[in-house]
Formats: structure tokens, sequence, C-alpha cells
């Protein structure tokens, strides 16, 4: 019951479930069929669980409630507008459709940070081996001329020294002591709401945080309305998939106004943290009754722009990382060939 899905394993049983059910299966039926579908065998059980509540007379959302670290309250609410309106395989393709664009926009972000980090990872594997193991037998060959060496290369002996030391151990244990109080620091929801705020205003990283946060607000919103979920249980439900505790904070007002008697657009622009276009494709689409289908374009338009910040960010991060550990291990060689450049003196 605790069990919670990985996008992947959710965007395949719900499109397995949307064909089944599609094809005129009872839901119990489909479910059963979907169970021995499964390879992992507690995915399997899940789905059993969730079928005895349906043969015991509860709704397929009332049974997936059962379950809501597997299913949220975005899925729950969707299942229930497909049952109310009788379009429950339409509804599940669009909700499999949603979980593989989120999983698709994840793995996006993933791979592109993939090359950096290796390069980043390897560099600083070399600069470790060179210092524990390379360093220590030069000072001893230097330290025998008996000469001051140079100040580059003093330095050098000095990290070196740190690192074989135990030393390295305790800063290591500092450091993570002070991430476990930053994480402890980070739950009161004022310091956290400070920290989001911050990231916001970042260059680069905060619009890469506004049009993922904005796309998948968008899309959520989307596919709600488009099952026929009403605006304001809607918006409650879409303020939750958002992570940023200031973008939620937004959504939040938004919501209030709008039962308020305020329209989408014109509490989406009086926040004034959502992006002015889609502000203005909301407006449109409420002028016009096309609200859901807006909503789409605005969450393929944000998608859309994630992917330009993504490979202008890591455009920018390659050479980054390259001038960085290339110039740290040039100072590290000269460190080293200093002194041997200067070997007429030891002699």
């Amino acid at each position: 019951r605790g069990r919670k899905l990985d996008s992947r394993s959710l965007q395949l049983l719900t499109r397995q479930l949307a064909s089944l059910v599609a094809s005129g299966l009872p839901v119990d039926e489909a479910l059963t069929l979907a169970a021995k579908q499964q390879r992992k065998p507690a995915i399997s059980t899940l789905l059993l669980d969730v079928r005895s509540r349906v043969v015991e007379g509860r709704s397929l959302a009332q049974a997936l409630a059962a379950h809501p670290r597997a299913f949220d309250n975005m899925f729950q609410s969707m299942v229930k507008a497909g049952e109310s309106s009788g379009f429950l395989g339409a509804v599940l393709n669009r909700l499999a459709d949603y979980c593989e664009s989120s999983q698709h926009t994840r793995q996006k972000v993933q791979m592109a940070l993939v090359y950096p980090l290796a390069l980043l990872g390897v560099s600083m594997l070399v600069v470790a081996l060179l210092m524990v193991f390379v360093v220590p037998r030069l000072v001893g060959i230097f330290s025998q001329a008996g000469r001051e060496l140079p100040l580059l290369t003093r330095m050098l002996i000095a990290v070196s020294e740190f690192f074989s030391s135990g030393m390295a151990l305790v800063a290591t244990a500092v450091l993570l002591i002070v991430v476990l109080l930053c994480r402890q620091w980070l739950q009161q929801e004022d310091k956290r709401l400070r920290w989001h705020s911050l990231l916001l205003r970042m260059p680069l990283f905060g619009a890469l945080i506004t049009e993922s946060e904005c796309a998948r607000f968008s899309a959520t919103l989307s596919i709600l309305l488009g099952s026929g979920v009403p605006l304001l249980e809607a918006l409650h439900i879409a303020t939750r998939v958002l992570d940023n505790r200031v973008l939620r904070q937004a959504a939040g007002k938004v919501t209030v106004a709008v039962r308020e008697g305020s329209s989408l657009g014109a509490a989406l622009e009086k926040g004034r943290v959502f992006p002015p276009l889609m502000v203005h494709m909301v407006a449109s689409g409420e002028a016009n009754g096309s609200l859901g289908e807006q909503l789409d374009h605005v969450a393929r338009h944000q998608e859309k722009e994630l992917e330009l910040l993504l490979g202008t960010t890591v455009a920018l991060l390659e050479p980054l990382t390259i001038l960085f550990m290339g110039g740290l291990v040039t100072l590290i060689m000269l460190a080293i060939l200093l002194p041997i450049f200067d070997i007429n003196k030891f002699v």
C-alpha cells in the first residue's frame, strides 16, 4: 500500500489499462490482465489489491485512493472524471501521454547533465590521485635539495598533505554535517520559501525552474479540464504538482482569486511570477472558450523553451567545466615542473 511507482512503471501501467478498458473489457478484468503483464511482483500485487476493491463494489478512483503514494491526487481525479463521463479509456490514454511527456522531460534534464558531471567527476578523481600518490613522492625528492621551493609548489604540497592526512576525512565529515543541517533548516517552510525564491533569481537556472514548473502546471490543468474536472478542483490539484514553493504559493493565491470570482488570466497576471505568454494565452483561451486547448499549447511551448534553455545551459557548462579542470591540472603540473626547471639550483 505504501509503494511508490516510478514514472516509467506508471506510464506503462496506465497505457496498458487504457488499451484494455478501451477494448471493452470490464475494469476488474482489465486490472487482472494488467497484473499478469507486470514483470515486478510488487506492481502485480498492487493491481490485484485495486481489483479486489473494485470487485467489492468501489469505483476505480476509490480503489486507487487506497494507494496514494502510487496514484496521486491528479491521477485519482482524472480517473474519477473518466468514470463519471463514461470515457475512462480516453482519459487513461491522456494520463499515459502526460506520464510519458513528464518522463521524457525528466530524462532530457538528466541526460543534459550527464556529460558535464561525468567530466567533472573524472577530472576530480585524476586530481585526487595526483595529490595522494604522485605529489608525496616528489616532495621527498625536492626536500633533499634543502632549498626553498616556489610558492605554487609549497601550496600544492600543503594541499597534498591535507588529502593524505586524516584531516580530509574530518573535512568530509564536517561537510556532511553542514549538508544535513542545511536540509534540516530547509524543512522550515519560511526558510524553504526564501531558498526557492533565491533559486528563481539565479541566471539560467531560475529560468529552467520556471519553464519546467509552468509546463507541468499548464499540462496538468489542461488534462484535468479536458477530462471534465471543474476549474477550481483542477487548480487545487495542479498547484500540488509544483515543487518550487514560491510558484506553489502564487498558484494557491490564483486558486483563491478564481474562487472569489476573478478570471484565471487576471489571477495569473496578478501573481507576477508566471510567464507573460502563459498569461496572455490563458486569457485568450478564456475569451474564446478554449481554455483547455490553450493550456495544452502553453505546456508544449514551455517544454520547447525548456529544451532550448537546457541546450544553452549544457553549451555553457561543458566549456566552463573543461576550462576549470584544465586550469586546475595546469596549476598542478606547473607546481610540479617549476622545481624541475630550476633543478640547477639543487645541484
